[in-house]
């Protein structure tokens, strides 16, 4: 299997991303609507959640609201208020030794609905680096010029409440915070819609990772690795839950090896058991954040692509996966 990536540069959503979000609707709609059979909310709904929570993002939501017109469903999936849960399965572990500080992590979820775009924008002056995903803002991962880096795992869990999308969460994380303590702060106000991981790392050192979900206070944990679970769940015996915890596991051995590398870190995310080889749920892309560099380099086993705050180059990808397990 082929898939071709982008890196392009674009300061502000205009019709190149009205031109993507069209293309791409129909996949849009079913991640928000999910064929769900509860109220959804109406865009007046999505709009005022998004005034009371991330105010800072309001004027650019209805920069893309004016771009689609009078368009009901349209305004509320850019909104990402209550969106369907999305499951998957990725790594990610702060590594603090030489080369550091720095956030690895695997991105693990279905090829063909994984966007193509890693990009460089300028909302709102402050200049940021991530992975796009879905209709607009969303950030799978990312860092900012301050050297705020945030990536995100899928929780485990399959509430699904009222709050927004964990992506779009991200993106405002790295619109408006300078710092750890400054996101741990934010994600305290913003509801989550779904069972999520944040892992947040600065150019400090400082890093933390918040267990988000509905309904619920965000709980902080000082462990170094991260996959897709939380920590009440951790007798659970599903297999995807038991997956998590032995690839968590697999990563703080390295972490506790006195001879580890950072290199030698990242060789062992890109090779099996870390490295996921299933057509459900592969690893699409691996990243690694340099916060005190303002660099990151995306990496495909035999390629790697790096970019940076002060130089990020337009570029394009095609990736070879060969042959998926079923």
């Amino acid at each position: 299997m082929h898939k071709r990536f982008v890196f392009e540069r674009e300061d502000q959503p205009g019709q190149a991303w009205l031109t993507r979000f069209l293309a791409g609707r129909e996949e849009s709609e079913r991640w928000y609507l999910g064929g769900s059979p509860s109220p959804a909310p109406t865009a007046a709904d999505c709009r005022a959640a998004l005034r009371r929570h991330m105010p800072e993002l309001v004027p650019q939501y209805e920069r893309a609201c004016a771009l689609l017109g009078d368009d009901e469903l349209g305004h509320r999936v850019i909104s990402h208020y209550r969106p369907l849960p999305a499951i998957g399965g990725c790594t990610q572990a702060v590594w603090l030794g030489s080369g550091g500080p720095a956030l690895i992590r695997n991105y693990d979820f279905p090829i063909e609905v994984v966007s193509d775009r890693f990009e460089a924008t300028r909302w709102s002056g402050r200049r940021v680096i991530a992975k796009a995903q879905r209709p607009w803002g969303g950030c799978l991962d990312g860092m900012n010029e301050d050297g705020l880096v945030a990536s995100l795992t899928a929780g485990g869990g399959s509430d699904r409440g009222l709050g927004f999308s964990v992506i779009l969460a991200l993106r405002y994380l790295l619109e408006t915070c300078c710092t750890v303590r400054e996101a741990t702060a934010a994600l305290g106000r913003i509801p989550i819609a779904a069972s999520q991981n944040v892992t947040l790392l600065d150019r400090s050192g400082a890093y933390v990772t918040m267990f988000l979900g509905p309904g619920k206070a965000p709980v902080p944990s000082s462990l170094r690795v991260c996959a897709n679970h939380q920590e009440p769940e951790l007798q659970a015996t599903s297999p995807a839950i038991g997956d998590s915890l032995r690839r968590q596991k697999a990563v703080l051995e390295a972490l506790d090896d006195p001879a580890m590398t950072l290199p030698d870190l990242v060789s062992r995310l890109l090779a099996p058991p870390l490295y996921a080889r299933g057509a459900a749920s592969a690893t699409v892309y691996t990243a690694v954040y340099f916060p005190a560099e303002r660099r990151v380099d995306y990496l495909w086993p035999g390629k790697t692509c790096s970019q940076s705050i002060s130089d990020f180059t337009p570029s394009a990808y095609i990736h070879d996966y060969g042959e998926l397990a079923a």
